[in-house]
């Protein structure tokens, strides 16, 4: 493909701009360029067209890459979108690549969102879990029930992280639950320990607070669903 001069409008139908397409790739080029996109060749009008002030087809490694630059229209204020190009020996690698890469990306997102980190190594999970099962102890009947098993379910991340790691999931739990009654808030499972930290900060072990709270929103969210549905006899 030879290159195309600045200021060229250029069809991103046949492959980019279909309304059934699901790739990502796809998406991101239709949102980048500001493409639209259309469900039947009758619709297809000048505006639904993209811009881009070079497109160009370059060699890299034996591959074949597309690359589109000078983006700029009026959804997008200067260029924000970028590619990553991952390379390995196989199907393995890449996959797992790809999903680390993922992780990274909604790691910023939730910064992005709320900018605020908290001790990871399951600190959050048992700072929860203590004050549930101390709930748990002022109540009675199916209400204290209640708090403790959602207790229980806050030690699982502990409890699986400390398993994962090949270290005694009930003495690391049941030491963590110890030194978080006696404040300290931000211990949690080290694997370079080989057991509890007392602060997981100093590993430089952090995550973002969204993260626990969405998880814990949606996992409250689920339960009461669960909770109010009556099967009819």
């Amino acid at each position: 493909m030879s290159k195309i001069s600045s200021e060229t409008r250029w069809n991103l139908y046949a492959r980019y701009a279909t309304a059934n397409s699901s790739s990502d790739l796809e998406l991101t080029i239709s949102q980048s360029t500001g493409c639209k996109p259309i469900a039947e060749i009758d619709s297809f009008t000048e505006d639904k067209l993209g811009t881009a002030d070079l497109l160009d087809e370059i060699q890299a490694s034996g591959s074949r890459i597309v690359k589109v630059t000078g983006i700029s229209h009026k959804s997008t204020a200067g260029p924000k979108t970028v590619s990553i190009i991952c390379r390995g020996a196989n199907t393995l690698i890449l996959d797992e690549a790809e999903r680390s890469l993922h992780d990274a990306l909604c790691v910023i997102r939730c910064l992005v969102k709320k900018k605020a980190l908290i001790a990871g190594g399951g600190a959050p999970e048992i700072a929860i879990a203590n004050a549930l099962s101390s709930k748990s102890r002022e109540l009675t009947g199916t209400e204290a029930i209640c708090w403790k098993a959602f207790a229980d379910a806050m030690e699982v991340i502990p409890t699986t992280l400390a398993e994962n790691a090949g270290l005694n999931s009930i003495r690391v739990v049941t030491d963590l639950r110890h030194r978080h009654e006696f404040g300290e808030k931000n211990a949690g499972v080290s694997i370079r320990s080989g057991g509890v930290k007392n602060n997981m900060q100093e590993e430089s072990v952090l995550q973002p607070l969204l993260v626990s709270t969405s998880a814990v929103e949606l996992a409250a969210e689920t339960v009461k669903m669960i909770l109010r549905y009556v099967p009819y006899s």
